[in-house]
């Protein structure tokens, strides 16, 4: 008998601004705080590293890892670095990373995007990270490019996640919206006082997906973004007799 499996994984995406929070302060270990409070299993962060020079990290690795108890995956442009154009990717040691691609965007700015195979105790995963550009005609440009490198691959639940610097809840998600869900949970920026839902997921139909804001209610937040939380169900069939 066919029965449907469905088990529970918690993702989250955050543009921590490199440790910059709202009262001008850099603040890494404010930030890791704040990240672990997410109580992710994989988390995509923005803005993990410096954009100067070598890139380095702005949150020191060990810490965040400790913290978090998630691993940092290895997509550092260097030695220093945390992430692929400041996008860092992490997960839960016990899960197993299959693959990771990192790739540049088109664009009058330096943009990239991750993209990783992941094996969970709960299935398969393919997992998107992105920090898309400033003017609508590049951000269309890139979101056309990642979907691009999405459909070369073998199939397997897919969800793609960041800051897309859309400020539109309808329009430039074109690349996604035939076959994908694309979930803007509600505003994100600035993170006093949100107006604009710049941080949201997409996802394939064999993901189900609820993501909503994570509010910290203070006056003072580690970011000039809040982070976005996804609860997602994995579909699979499992066979019993």
């Amino acid at each position: 008998m066919d029965t449907a499996v469905k088990q529970t994984l918690r993702l989250a995406s955050y543009n921590i601004r490199a440790g910059l929070g709202t009262d001008l302060r850099r603040d890494a270990e404010r930030a890791i705080s704040a990240i672990a409070g997410l109580r992710a299993d994989i988390l995509a962060l923005q803005e993990a590293d410096h954009r100067m020079g070598e890139r380095p990290a702005a949150l020191p690795r060990h810490s965040l890892e400790h913290r978090t108890g998630l691993s940092v995956l290895p997509a550092g442009q260097h030695a220093g670095s945390l992430g692929w154009h400041g996008i860092a990717l992490l997960m839960r040691p016990e899960f197993v990373l299959q693959d990771i691609e990192m790739f540049n965007l088109p664009g009058l700015e330096p943009r990239g995007a991750l993209i990783a195979d992941l094996d969970t105790p709960f299935g398969a995963l393919r997992v998107g990270a992105v920090h898309l550009g400033l003017m609508r005609r590049s951000r269309k440009a890139q979101l056309a490019h990642i979907r691009e490198r999405l459909d070369r691959r073998s199939p397997r639940p897919t969800i793609v996640m960041g800051d897309f610097n859309e400020w539109s809840r309808k329009k430039g998600m074109d690349a996604f919206h035939s076959d994908y869900s694309v979930t803007t949970p509600g505003p994100t920026f600035p993170s006093r006082l949100p107006v604009v839902p710049l941080d949201r997921v997409a996802h394939c139909r064999d993901i189900s997906a609820k993501v909503q804001v994570a509010h910290s209610g203070g006056p003072t937040h580690a970011s000039d973004h809040l982070p976005i939380i996804a609860d997602i169900a994995l579909d699979r069939q499992q066979t019993q007799p």
